[in-house]
């Protein structure tokens, strides 16, 4: 059975799933962005460790997949994609608390993560949502 056969996408693509795939899709778009700053900035420049600044630039570009595939699958509406938005979201919590606790320009960083992260929960736990991606509650 092929995956448009199990979930078939709706006529119409609900505004929450919309918002919740342009949020994934942001996230992902500044991890790769902070990826490709740190690729550059150690090719470029000194830094203490090249190993460890190439392995962060890779990790942070392999975390980017992460969300653009959910945002993929929220724009089409597979129901696969709710778990890993979920995730990421999640996981842009601490790091969200991070910046928040640090100084200067990364405080302004962590409350827009923090607010981008809360209000994906929200569109992406809401029952409107879990109805469009075809996520049933079953019953024993």
């Amino acid at each position: 059975m092929s995956s448009t056969e199990q979930n078939p996408a709706p006529t119409t693509r609900p505004p929450r799933v919309t918002a919740a795939a342009a949020v994934a899709g942001l996230e992902a778009l500044a991890l790769f962005a902070g990826g490709v700053y740190v690729l550059v900035n150690t090719l470029t420049g000194t830094p203490d460790d090249v190993t460890q600044a190439l392995t962060g630039a890779a990790t942070l570009i392999a975390l980017g997949l992460i969300p653009l595939l959910a945002a993929r699958g929220l724009l089409l509406c597979r129901s696969w994609s709710r778990g890993p938005a979920i995730i990421t979201q999640i996981l842009a919590l601490p790091v969200a608390y991070t910046l928040l606790t640090s100084a200067g320009a990364a405080i302004p960083a962590g409350i827009a993560l923090a607010v981008a992260a809360v209000a994906a929960l929200v569109l992406l736990v809401h029952p409107a949502t879990t109805r469009a991606l075809g996520i049933t509650r079953h019953t024993p």
